[in-house]
């Protein structure tokens, strides 16, 4: 994933200049998109989504009375928070770190694939509306290509590594048997490479990470990895599908921690 756009040389610079640099900045990303997908044999976005079975193993939690978290990694954050932000039954998709140390928990060190954490989303929902097998079928359908290890698409590293961190055992065995009865039903080309780990702590993203796909949903990554994701949602997950998502922005402002 490509880092977030540099403001351009600062409110000095006359607003034409300003906006001719950013043109020329997503001309030259589109590009190098481009090279990057014609050398390593990438498909040029997400496929459409993998009809899926249900999660024959669904129960709800006992005790679940009021909302329930669950942490997934599939890649860049960007896209899989906004998968989750136009679900119904969501309540909050925040980006984050988990898998490492707090100490690592900064995107400069997550992005050189050493920190231990994956980029991740924790998701806020309400199991009235929504249960963990269907929040698990639309992570394994759209969100993600979870037969892919430590990379998606065009973004290589443990940091991008296909992980669930459940909070507690009723997590850890609906994602498992989850995972092997997809594998038995042979629904994907080859075998799930999801990591299923307990959660040790997430970390919020800095807060110029959080909505990214609504506030630029233009941008040429969004525009090629992600925009395609919440088409697939609306067609697969009619039922489940929001217009307006819920943004950490609107919902959790404290959530969002500047760098």
């Amino acid at each position: 994933m490509p880092d977030s756009p540099a403001a351009p040389d600062g409110p000095e610079a006359p607003a034409s200049t300003r906006a001719g640099r950013v043109e020329k900045w997503l001309m030259a990303l589109v590009i190098v998109f481009i090279a990057v997908l014609a050398v390593r044999g990438i498909r040029s976005g997400p496929e459409p989504a993998v009809q899926l079975p249900p999660a024959a193993v669904d129960p709800v939690a006992d005790g679940a009375a009021g909302p329930q978290t669950l942490v997934l990694a599939g890649g860049c954050f960007w896209g899989v928070q906004a998968v989750f932000q136009h679900t119904r039954g969501v309540l909050g998709a925040v980006s984050g770190y988990a898998g490492g140390p707090r100490e690592s928990a900064t995107y400069e060190q997550v992005s050189g694939g050493l920190s231990g954490h994956a980029e991740a989303v924790q998701i806020t929902y309400d199991p009235r509306q929504v249960s963990l097998g269907q929040l698990l079928q639309i992570f394994f359908s759209v969100a993600h290509d979870p037969t892919q290890r430590d990379r998606q698409g065009p973004d290589f590293g443990r940091q991008y590594r296909s992980a669930i961190f459940y909070g507690d055992a009723h997590q850890q065995t609906v994602a498992r048997r989850y995972i092997s009865q997809l594998d038995d039903a042979g629904v994907f080309g080859s075998r799930i490479a999801t990591e299923v780990s307990a959660l040790q702590g997430f970390y919020p993203a800095e807060a110029h990470h959080q909505d990214y796909a609504t506030k630029f949903p233009d941008s040429p990554y969004i525009a090629t990895f992600d925009r395609p994701k919440l088409r697939n949602l609306r067609q697969a997950f009619a039922g489940l599908y929001r217009e307006t998502p819920v943004l950490v922005s609107a919902s959790r402002p404290e959530a969002a921690r500047s760098p």
